[in-house]
């Protein structure tokens, strides 16, 4: 396998040689901030040495967005497929050399990058197939009727169109799915706006080599300069720039409740406010009924301990919360706690990371009026050489009663890695009342067998307007990428509950309805024409037809 040379540079676009050895020249001039990527599994530096953008990069990428963005508007769905397709494509002939660095930037295995990688071309052509198709902009057509007493009707047709210029944030626990070529860009440039992504700064080298696959896919199909921008940054300076810049339309972050809080008030507080779409914290409570505990302790101890410590606990479905009943089978209790004892040290993606974890924990263990650990990993072995800077944690399991539970609002705060809390409950039918007590979720989950089906009911209900994705049996971690797929939720999920991140809904984010009253035909968009050139489903005089 060829390792291809990384650059560190600060800013790529289709317009510069992206895939050259060495800085083009409207990269970072030499007095920009540069810092490196680290492995987390040794902490130590990995080179190249990458160079910040400054805020005049900003404004050069911005400005050509801005350009670029009634081109890309304008451009067909089938023009917008083959860019996303051509980008699925190049992603898989550089998918050993993308791998090879995150796995060294994330600590992540190969074999978990590589199903990552997977997604994201599913994504990719998921959104292209969305734009070909065309009927996504939800065409609405009421014919004019100029005989209609006591007034005549006119001719009012109206479409989605693209915000203009989004910035992505990249993730730091899907360096490939949420990052430069993920989710969010997808949904994006399938809606026809330029995107300008802020890599995140764990996984520079990754995010570089991502981003030369997009530049090298748009110049290939003629897109404009400035329909994607990739700008690197170990700091905040750069995102903040890039959220008040005048050109950007729309936000796409996920990240930490903070993170995407502060987002929310920049976004919030410009001169012309504009969407932030934050994906942002949740526990993902699991209710745990009282035959489904007896009917299988150990199946559900197992799957327990399995979803909360996967990806080492740094997935945002990860279960937080476990209600169960106070007198639940020995069987359970053993099985959880002799698993999570036999976990050895887990992986996290920053040393960052690593140390909030700890010092979450550690807060959560002081406070003796809080909750009392249940279960924990062995402690890490003495470190060896190479290792002693690793970022590692230890699977943790807290638990206490329900009314502690409800008297510390505190408890429901995320914290990011392998821990889980415990809540008792003696009467099942509190467990609504307590679903009326939490904070908005990404997703929500019981298990329950037949003989619960009455206590699930009023508990169901309380749970759908708590969450955005309700689940049955299973265990949240996994999201799906399908048409139906929600992954949002009330407030402080996501900073607005009627958008998705995930599936083909997203797109709906980056784009807005525009009314054409009296319009004449050939200047209406194709998807209003009487025609129908594209042959898309449209709603005509309130049905849907093709014609």
């Amino acid at each position: 396998m060829t390792t291809i040379p990384l650059t560190g540079a600060a800013v790529l676009r289709s317009g510069l040689a992206a895939s050259a050895p060495k800085p083009a020249p409207q990269q970072a001039a030499p007095a920009s901030a540069s810092f490196h990527a680290h492995n987390p599994a040794t902490g130590a530096a990995l080179e190249p040495v990458f160079h910040s953008a400054t805020e005049a990069d900003v404004d050069h990428a911005a400005a050509l967005a801005r350009q670029a963005a009634p081109h890309l508007a304008s451009a067909s769905g089938s023009q917008r497929a083959s860019l996303l397709r051509l980008i699925a494509e190049k992603l898989l002939a550089s998918q050993p050399q993308i791998v090879e660095r995150a796995a060294l930037e994330t600590g992540l295995p190969p074999a978990r990058l590589n199903g990552e990688m997977g997604r994201t071309v599913t994504q990719l052509r998921l959104f292209a197939d969305l734009a070909a198709e065309g009927s996504w902009v939800d065409a609405r057509i009421d014919e004019a009727q100029p005989d209609r007493k006591p007034t005549p009707r006119p001719a009012v047709c109206s479409m989605l169109r693209p915000l203009g210029p989004v910035v992505v944030f990249g993730a730091s626990n899907f360096p490939l799915a949420f990052s430069v070529a993920g989710g969010d860009t997808a949904a994006a440039l399938a809606a026809g706006c330029p995107v300008l992504v802020k890599a995140h700064p764990a996984h520079p080298g990754t995010s570089e080599l991502v981003a030369r696959v997009i530049c090298a896919s748009v110049a290939e199909l003629g897109f404009p300069d400035g329909s994607f921008s990739h700008l690197a940054d170990a700091g905040f300076t750069i995102g903040s720039a890039l959220v008040r810049h005048p050109a950007v339309r729309a936000i796409a972050f996920t990240g930490s409740t903070a993170g995407g809080q502060a987002l929310m008030r920049l976004a919030a507080e410009r001169p012309e406010p504009i969407p932030c779409f934050a994906e942002m914290g949740s526990v993902n409570p699991v209710f745990i009924l009282p035959q489904a505990m007896h009917a299988r302790p150990e199946a559900i101890a197992n799957g327990l301990a399995a979803s909360f410590t996967l990806g080492s606990g740094q997935f945002c479905t990860k279960p937080g919360i476990v209600f169960l009943p106070r007198h639940a089978p020995d069987s359970f209790l053993q099985s959880l706690r002799s698993t999570v004892a036999a976990l050895p040290p887990l992986g996290m993606l920053t040393s960052t990371i690593a140390t909030r974890f700890q010092q979450s924990l550690a807060a959560r263990t002081q406070d003796a009026g809080t909750a009392s650990v249940f279960a924990t990993a062995a402690c890490p072995p003495k470190a060896t050489e190479g290792t002693a800077n690793a970022a590692t944690a230890q699977a943790t399991v807290f638990h206490l009663g329900l009314e502690d539970f409800l008297a510390r609002p505190a408890l429901q705060d995320e914290i990011f890695g392998p821990t889980v809390i415990l809540v008792r409950y003696d009467r099942a039918e509190q467990l609504a009342h307590a679903a009326d007590r939490l904070h908005g979720q990404l997703t929500a989950t019981l298990h329950a067998d037949e003989a619960d089906l009455a206590l699930a009911a009023p508990l169901l209900a309380a749970l759908e307007a708590r969450a955005g994705r309700l689940v049955w049996n299973a265990f949240p971690t996994g999201v799906e990428v399908c048409h139906a797929m929600v992954h949002g939720g009330p407030f402080p999920a996501t900073s607005d509950s009627r958008f998705t991140s995930v599936g083909t809904a997203s797109i709906l984010r980056f784009a807005r309805p525009v009314c054409f009253q009296d319009i004449p035909d050939p200047l209406l968009p194709p998807e209003l024409q009487p025609a129908n050139p594209l042959g898309i489903e449209r709603l005509i005089n309130g049905v849907r037809a093709r014609r």
